[in-house]
């Protein structure tokens, strides 16, 4: 047997996954694998990230099995992917993870999905994604977007400044490396979901006046003062005509490991009653929860995965989904 994990691994694997195989990575018991899923409808990427799966899970040193599935750029002319901002009103109330994992969850699903981090002051999408320590290539003076293992391309302030470097500019310089970053290389995307940084200031204006987004999602806590701000930020996208999507209520619920008991430290329905009374949809709730909090320091990405938490994410995923093919 090969001395090489990866070659090991690869042995493993039936002749119609290996000849897909773009990427191959074993990090602390996790196997990583990218396919090239050209070509395949719905039902023969099931059947292939099926087999890998089973060929992966249960081999000697391998603990989750992880795959992602891309497609090959075609010959098409190039075109703009959808874009899809994800806002709230103000900090701590895990946009990121949000934008993350549905991103992931779409990806899945067979969208071809990249990621944009807005947060020009506190970029976290590079940790969020596994990809902190890479640096995205320029042609032609166009960022071509740094790609996750997860199938997921991205660019964030933290792939263009030095680690711990605190970005202390005025907004039209972090206004222009937004601009930078969505003028990116995203001719492989389809959906495009920005990551915006919390409240009503200059990069959301930034974001409107150049690149208008297709729809809005809004993050809020149950909490009643993150749901005030949420309204703003509702208030900023209807200003300038963009659809807000919905709304989605994150740390919803704590289920106590030891008895199971929920408790609701911060509220419970805030954010449905908010979209009711604005007349929005509520895309679900994401509970309050360890697991995904741990997955996210780690650079895995709950919805990446299987279980509860994976299958929140991918709940709203699928009524985001919904709503793009409405359109």
């Amino acid at each position: 047997m090969s001395s090489d994990p990866v070659e090991a691994l690869k042995a493993h694997l039936p002749a119609q996954v290996l000849e897909r195989i773009t990427s191959l990575r074993l990090n602390e018991g996790r196997a990583i694998l990218v396919l090239d899923a050209s070509g395949l409808d719905a039902a023969a990427r099931t059947g292939l990230e099926e087999q890998a799966r089973a060929a992966l899970e249960g081999t000697a040193g391998v603990s989750e099995v992880h795959v992602a599935m891309t497609a090959e750029r075609g010959s098409a002319a190039p075109r703009k992917p959808r874009i899809i901002a994800v806002g709230s009103g103000k900090g701590g109330v895990g946009k990121s993870t949000v934008s993350t994992n549905l991103a992931v969850a779409l990806q899945r699903a067979g969208h071809k999905v990249g990621v944009v981090d807005a947060d020009i002051y506190g970029p976290s999408q590079s940790r969020l994604l596994g990809t902190e320590g890479q640096r995205p290539i320029a042609r032609e003076k166009q960022l071509i977007p740094v790609q996750s293992c997860w199938g997921v391309p991205v660019l964030s302030m933290a792939h263009l400044a030095e680690p711990g470097q605190a970005i202390a500019w005025r907004g039209p310089m972090a206004g222009n490396a937004l601009v930078q970053m969505l003028e990116g290389d995203w001719t492989d995307v389809d959906v495009l979901i920005v990551d915006l940084p919390p409240g009503t200031g200059d990069i959301q204006l930034t974001m409107l006046q150049r690149f208008k987004p297709d729809g809005a999602v809004i993050v809020s806590t149950p909490q009643d003062l993150a749901l005030i701000d949420a309204t703003r930020a509702i208030g900023l996208f209807d200003k300038g005509g963009v659809p807000v999507i919905g709304l989605v209520e994150n740390m919803a619920g704590y289920a106590c490991p030891h008895c199971g008991e929920v408790s609701d430290p911060f509220g419970h329905g805030g954010a449905e009653n908010t979209a009711i009374e604005f007349d929005y949809a509520f895309l679900g709730r994401i509970p309050l929860d360890i697991v995904i909090r741990r997955e996210s320091d780690a650079g895995t990405p709950s919805a990446a995965g299987e279980g509860p938490q994976a299958e929140a994410f991918v709940q709203i995923a699928r009524r985001l989904a919904d709503w793009l093919e409405s359109q």
